[in-house]
């Protein structure tokens, strides 16, 4: 007779792995059913956004140089351009890599600087408005004599309105744009919106003359366009609203900004009384005004631009496609 063969057992795996689970557990670290995680690809844009800065600061410094402690309005403007085409221009290489369409990060191409940008601007434009206009009934502010005239006026007035359209642009697209896209993605829309408003927040307390209520103000505000960029599903309005503030802080009422108080302002207008009522070295936008303006601009966002997505379906889907390929925030 035959004699039975021993059957082989074979290897036993050490603690339970498997041949693949090394580059499983290293898949897992980097990518989801979705592909590469949010963090890295936040990380990926970080990165492509500091050498696009790098680069262009770089090559602008070659063309020309400003004097140290000396206020340059050129270096300003060119600051936030460059600053806007390093953002956006990261942006534009992630869509790449992402197979989306760029207008998916918050600025679609084919609403640039149209309803949305002007329905922001008059809110902005309200806002300041009617914070100056009741710290000056409370006795807090006097617009003095002017301090530019004919062609300087207009000099100065269409200067500063170019310079913070990119200053709303740059911004704008840096806290609310591919960033709380892709932040949203990964942690939630509110998650991602606080924590980007706490980082805005954080950037403007480098100011000269900024306070705490200053940028307890900038987080309050952030949190608005963030809002805004949910419900419009464009950072169009925010851009719109954000640049229309900052020239009525700036030209117009000639007070301080963000702590700052900059050349080529209207008039020599002064800020006196309490803190509370004018906002300090801060400027307005640290005036108690402010914070209930902004409270109230919440119900009016929330009324203007309802919801067009029940809460479930906004609760399993961040972004919508619109009918024109453009995939923006969802509401």
């Amino acid at each position: 007779m035959e004699q039975e063969r021993p059957v082989e057992t074979p290897p036993t795996q050490e603690f339970g792995d498997t041949p693949n689970t090394s580059s499983n557990r290293l898949s897992k670290i980097f990518s989801n059913a979705q592909g590469l995680r949010a963090g890295w690809r936040l990380l990926l844009y970080v990165v492509m956004m500091a050498g696009f800065f790098l680069g262009l600061k770089m090559l602008w410094m070659q063309f020309y140089r400003s004097t140290p402690g000396k206020f340059s309005f050129e270096s300003l403007l060119f600051s936030e351009m460059i600053g806007f085409i390093s953002v956006f221009g990261a942006a534009v290489v992630m869509s790449f890599l992402e197979h989306r369409p760029v207008g998916c990060y918050g600025l679609p191409v084919h609403q640039g600087f149209g309803k949305l940008f002007w329905q922001g601007a008059l809110l902005g434009f309200m806002e300041i408005s009617a914070v100056v206009g009741l710290i000056c009934a409370f006795g807090g502010y006097s617009f003095g004599p002017l301090a530019l005239h004919g062609v300087q006026l207009v000099h100065w007035g269409i200067l500063w309105a170019l310079c913070l359209i990119f200053v709303g642009l740059f911004e704008e697209f840096l806290f609310r744009g591919y960033s709380l896209f892709t932040l949203s993605s990964g942690v939630g829309f509110w998650p991602a919106a606080i924590l980007l408003s706490l980082l805005f927040a954080d950037v403007h307390r480098q100011n000269s003359g900024e306070s705490r209520v200053g940028v307890a103000s900038v987080f309050v505000v952030g949190l608005l366009w963030c809002f805004t960029v949910r419900r419009t599903g464009s950072l169009w309005f925010a851009v719109g609203m954000h640049a229309a503030f900052d020239f009525g802080e700036t030209f117009l009422y000639s007070v301080p900004d963000s702590g700052m108080i900059l050349p080529g302002h209207l008039s020599d207008a002064t800020l006196h009384g309490p803190a509370w009522l004018t906002g300090g070295s801060a400027g307005p936008e640290a005036s108690v005004f402010d914070f209930v303006l902004l409270f109230i601009f919440f119900y009016v966002i929330h009324r203007l631009y309802p919801p067009k997505k029940s809460p479930q379906q906004a609760a399993t889907s961040v972004y919508r496609t619109n009918s024109e390929a453009n995939t923006n925030f969802t509401p």
